[in-house]
C-alpha cells in the first residue's frame, strides 16, 4: 500500500469509527490536478445518506486541517454496496465462497484480471478458484477486488 493511502486511512478510520460506523476501506486516485478520494463505510443496519453526509462533513474538516492531498480533490463517502470492494485479508476471509473479480498490479500468467470463487486466505495470500484451478495471489499484488453480485432467477 502506498504511503499516501496509509496516511489517508490513518486519518479517515478514526473519524468513521467515532461516528459508530465501520471503516470499510478507501480508494485514492490521483488524477493530475484533481484527485478522487472515495471512502467506504458500513454499519450493522447498513448505511444511509445521512451517515455518508455526516462522515463527509467530519472527514472534510480533518482533511482541511491535515492537508494530506496537495492538489484539488473530490471526496466521496458511500456504502460498499452489493459489488463491495475488498481491501483486507479479513474481508477476503469473510466472503469465502463468493464470486470475486480481481485486478492485479502485475500480470500473472500473462493476465491481470481474474474472476472466480473466493476460497479464503492463507497467510498473506488470497485464494481464488478460476476454472477449477486454485490461484494464490499475494494481497499486495491485488490492485482491486470486488464481490460479483449473484442474482437468483
Amino acid at each position: 500500500m502506498a504511503k499516501k493511502e496509509t496516511l489517508l486511512i490513518d486519518l479517515a478510520k478514526p473519524v468513521v469509527e467515532a461516528l459508530g460506523l465501520e471503516f470499510w476501506g478507501l480508494e485514492y486516485k490521483p488524477q493530475g490536478n484533481h484527485s478522487m478520494l472515495r471512502v467506504f463505510i458500513d454499519g450493522p443496519d447498513g448505511v444511509t445518506v445521512d451517515h455518508c453526509a455526516e462522515v463527509s462533513r467530519q472527514l472534510s474538516g480533518v482533511l482541511d486541517v491535515e492537508d494530506p492531498i496537495s492538489s484539488e480533490y473530490t471526496l466521496e463517502v458511500s456504502s460498499p454496496g452489493m459489488d463491495r470492494p475488498l481491501f483486507t485479508l479479513d474481508q477476503f476471509a469473510h466472503y469465502k465462497g463468493y464470486k470475486v473479480a480481481l485486478k492485479l498490479n502485475l500480470a500473472y500468467e500473462g493476465r491481470r484480471k481474474f474472476s472466480g470463487i473466493l476460497n479464503g486466505t492463507e497467510e498473506d495470500e488470497v485464494l481464488v478458484v478460476v476454472d477449477q484451478e486454485e490461484y494464490c495471489f499475494p494481497i499486495e499484488n491485488i490492485e482491486q477486488a470486488r464481490i460479483v453480485p449473484q442474482f437468483d432467477n
